[in-house]
């Protein structure tokens, strides 16, 4: 079975569809949430992700903000205006389903989050200590989550007191092993000085998990932005993924 694992799409349908299409078959969909925020496509996004086979989507901060679930306030300026922007343009029927996400998935063996398994909507693994706090607050094996919009992996076996930070390059396969936090990196904004969408495979039958990126048209994305007069920083940070 392969799952495809997805995060942080930020309303950017180019770099969606780019995804889809180099990600090929795949039986099941983990979606860590974030289906809006910063890009032109809320609505676009929201809609096809929808329709993805055997989909598991919880909630970010940008979807739970797009709903009223978390105060604008919480935001810095250039994210407040393009939060409001997508208030106002989107659908109901898109409002209803982001309010209806849950903030947290329990599988077999794998916990969904966005944020951590302690704050699943809002606190960012950026570091091993929160990360290494941040087993204790999960049963299953592996947990995945987003937020950071950065690929990495935190490992900690048995025999490690602290969890050990792994990251991969943009083409890489692990053979999972107990216990670890995975972060698939972000689909529409990356932030690790690459600008190519980030998303990972995770293979069923012999648990491995390989990180991938594939190029997408960018200029496409910030033209639509300055169209809906989106902040020009988001704009340009798109180019060099930072």
């Amino acid at each position: 079975m392969r799952t495809l694992v997805i995060s942080d799409i930020h309303a950017n349908l180019t770099a969606l569809e780019a995804v889809l299409a180099a990600a090929g078959p795949i039986d099941a969909t983990w979606c860590l949430g974030d289906l809006v925020g910063y890009g032109p496509d809320p609505n676009e996004c929201i809609e096809r992700i929808r329709r993805l086979p055997n989909l598991q989507c919880i909630m970010g901060n940008h979807d739970a903000a797009a709903v009223d679930s978390i105060e604008v306030d919480a935001f810095n300026p250039e994210a407040r205006k393009t939060v409001l922007w997508t208030k106002e343009v989107l659908s109901q029927g898109n409002k209803d389903y982001l309010l209806n996400l849950p903030e947290r998935i329990d599988l077999e063996n794998f916990t969904l989050v966005h944020g951590s398994p302690f704050r699943p909507v809002w606190e960012y693994l950026l570091e091993t200590r929160s990360a290494t706090l941040s087993f204790e607050f999960f049963e299953t094996p592996y947990c995945f989550v987003g937020h950071t919009h950065l690929p990495v992996s935190y490992l900690l076996p048995d025999d490690r007191l602290t969890a050990q930070l792994v990251v991969p390059e943009p083409t890489t396969s692990m053979t999972l092993a107990p216990r670890a936090i995975l972060n698939p990196g972000s689909v529409g904004q990356p932030r690790d000085h690459n600008p190519h969408a980030a998303y990972a495979i995770l293979d069923m039958a012999g648990y491995t998990l390989e990180w991938h990126r594939v190029e997408y048209n960018i200029l496409s994305v910030q033209e639509r932005m300055r169209k809906e007069n989106l902040p020009e920083r988001h704009i340009a940070r798109l180019s060099s993924g930072w």
